[in-house]
């Protein structure tokens, strides 16, 4: 049988990170001695990241790069071609948003291009460079949008807009591209990717009694990537503990 190979973007950091993680320590190909394995290879332009990443969990691949530049992305895809010939699962996590929450009236266009062209541009990049890879082994594609796709907040036009488009766009793609490949989306909500303590009042307005980790989302990212998620497409799962519907925000 052959390797299993899972391309992530944005993997060096917060949620891409826990995902890569999850993803080598899951499954049982990896640890065996069939020659068979998972690979996982992260994306990510934090050069640095990367190679902490790799340097504590030497199953991961690591290469460096903006995903939204094409020539970029297309020398990685093309070395995955050479090396495995296919691609098992593609994850859309790379995203920014807008450091400052500038309103409106300050709104700089620039970097309201330079948003949508990461968080929603470059996943449609990826789907496109990354089909044929995708169709040899009737892969899976899966978006990581936001709860702010469905619920803002004051200031976050860019990036509630970007997530509201990638939901979207993968109602689209799992139109256009089924029944070879499945295209579902994960939105998590408030997730805390640092491992730090938080205010009880975080966790307490929470209908599960607590705020989400990576392994949260990472989970469900590893089931839509499984075939016991067959019949499963066009989908967007929300990992938010229960409050976008309670819609509480305590300060």
């Amino acid at each position: 049988m052959a390797n299993q190979v899972i391309l992530v973007t944005g993997g060096a950091n917060g949620i891409g990170k826990g995902i890569c993680e999850f993803l080598v320590e899951s499954s049982p190909a990896t640890n065996s001695t069939s020659g068979n394995e998972t690979i996982v290879i992260a994306v990510d332009i934090d050069e640095n990241a990367g190679f902490k990443l790799v340097s504590e969990e030497p199953r991961i691949r690591f290469r460096c790069a903006d995903v939204s530049n094409e020539t970029e992305m297309s020398l990685i895809i093309k070395e995955i071609t050479t090396q495995y010939g296919h691609l098992n699962g593609l994850i859309n996590n790379a995203a920014i948003s807008n450091p400052y929450n500038s309103p409106l009236e300050e709104l700089d266009l620039i970097e309201w291009h330079r948003v949508l062209n990461i968080n929603l541009t470059a996943p449609l990049l990826m789907s496109k460079l990354c089909l044929p890879l995708l169709k040899k082994a009737k892969g899976s594609i899966v978006n990581i949008s936001s709860t702010r796709a469905q619920q803002s907040e004051p200031n976050t036009e860019l990036y509630s807009a970007s997530k509201g488009g990638l939901v979207a766009l993968t109602h689209a793609l799992a139109n256009s591209l089924g029944p070879e490949i499945r295209v579902n989306c994960v939105s998590p909500g408030w997730i805390n990717t640092t491992n730090e303590p938080l205010r009880d009042v975080d966790s307490n307005q929470h209908p599960v009694g607590r705020v989400g980790d990576v392994t949260d989302t990472a989970a469900i990212v590893n089931f839509l990537l499984s075939e016991q998620s067959g019949f499963i497409t066009g989908q967007n799962f929300t990992v938010d503990g229960g409050m976008t519907k309670k819609m509480i925000y305590v300060e």
